[in-house]
This record gives structure tokens, sequence and C-alpha cells, in this order.
């Protein structure tokens, strides 16, 4: 599969970015720098970057198990570092738990770090399908949804107007994530990362069935935090908001 060996990290335009990977533990981000701005100890500060990040972290979950393993929201005690209560506050609006959004979370801090220290001009940090996108050109996107013959033939154009934003990916089908629903993909756009991701888990386990589509779209479009949304299970797909459908 795709998601295994992360062979969709080679669909990104080399024209406009350029790309390096940095992993440490279970983050693994792909990163793309518009060329103007490149330069060689950025995949060096990053890779630093994200080990203190993640050490960080997980000194931190070490000694509170309970929010890692919430499923309902679950508030950040004081103290808490800033990343675990942010995700405390966009779970709020979900309705499940913080960790929900912690992929979006490290990409988006990963991301900022990267653009206050070398002065970028665009960046885009992936991490397992969470995107976080500070541009100031359009972007077009494709949505990865499995085994679906709608995977990658369909996305969305992304305006630069709105950045910087997250775009988040979840699935019940596809990826090791924990996933209540059979969903083969719901994309949500939001102008805060954190938000996308947990929102983009929420969705996706709603939806078991093709018939299921319409009713999540509605609930989507009632959230007014939400750009933009896909939602994808076998042949049938739903969309609604901001941005235009692109057919790739």
């Amino acid at each position: 599969m795709d998601y295994v060996n992360r062979n969709y990290r080679n669909r990104f335009r080399r024209d406009r970015w350029v790309y390096f990977t940095a992993a440490y533990k279970e983050t693994d981000l792909c990163i793309g720098i518009d060329k103007n701005s490149w330069h060689p100890d950025i995949p060096v500060f990053c890779r630093q970057y994200i080990r203190h990040l993640r050490t960080e972290m997980d000194q931190w979950i070490i000694k509170h198990p309970g929010y890692a393993g919430a499923l309902v929201p679950y508030a950040a005690p004081d103290g808490a570092p800033q990343i675990f209560q942010e995700m405390a506050a966009v779970a709020e609006k979900s309705g499940i738990g913080p960790m929900s959004a912690v992929a979006g979370a490290v990409a988006e801090k990963t991301g900022q770090a990267l653009k206050k220290q070398f002065s970028i001009r665009e960046i885009i940090v992936e991490n397992g399908g969470d995107i976080y996108a500070d541009i100031v050109e359009d972007l077009d996107i494709s949505v990865f949804a499995g085994t679906s013959p709608l995977s990658e033939k369909t996305g969305l154009h992304i305006e630069s107007a709105f950045a910087p934003l997250g775009i988040c990916t979840s699935s019940g089908t596809v990826g090791p994530s924990l996933s209540f629903g059979k969903a083969d993909a719901v994309m949500i756009v939001c102008r805060d990362v954190k938000a996308a991701d947990t929102y983009a888990t929420a969705f996706a386990n709603k939806i078991q069935t093709t018939g299921d589509i319409p009713e999540c779209i509605s609930q989507i479009r009632q959230r007014h935090d939400i750009l933009a949304a896909i939602a994808i299970k076998d042949d049938k797909i739903g969309i609604c908001g901001q941005f235009e459908l692109k057919l790739f």
C-alpha cells in the first residue's frame, strides 16, 4: 500500500519545492520549501527540532497516560506544554480525544519553527497525510483514499489567501491510525491545522457506508471553522466548502 512506503510523496511538484524528510520515532515528516528560500542547514535544524519537541512531549505523556488514552475531550492540566493545551482545546470542538490532533500539531509547530528560523517564503509540512501549509501561491492537492476508484483522482484547489492553514485526512481503511469508521478518506481544511486533524478523525468515524456521506457533509457544513471538506467511501464522494473541486 502507498501509505506504508509513503509513495504518494513522490507526486509532489519538484519545480516549485525542495523536499526533504525528517523522522524521529513515530514522527515522519516530508517538508517542502520553496526553491528561493532553500538553505542547506534547514534539514539539520528540522531534525534537531523534532527530536527536541518529541522528547518534551514523550516525557510529559509518560506522566499523564490518561491524556494519551482519552477518546473523548480531556482537559490538559495546569503546566502542560502548550502543544497539549492547544490539542485539548480543538478536541473540545470535535468531541473526541486530544491525541486526534497530534499529527497536525507537530506539523504546525515544525513549520512555524522553520519559517521563523530561516525566513521561509512558502512551506508545507506533511505528517502522515496531515498537512500544514503556509503558502503565497495557490496549491492543488489530491485525496489519497486507498483502494477507492476516486483515490488521487479528486481533490481541492487551495487558495493561498486563506493560508496558513491545515489540510488533514483521516481514513478507516488506510493507515495505522485509530478510526471507528470505514471511510476511505475524509479530508478537512481549516485555518487551524490541529482543528482540521481532529475534525478529520471525528467525521471519518461517522462513515460506515456510502449512505452516511450526505449526513456527514451536512454536519460538516454546520462547522463554521471548517473551510472545505471531501468525504469518500468506495465510489461515492461528498464535498462542501470554500474551495473548488479539482479533478486529476
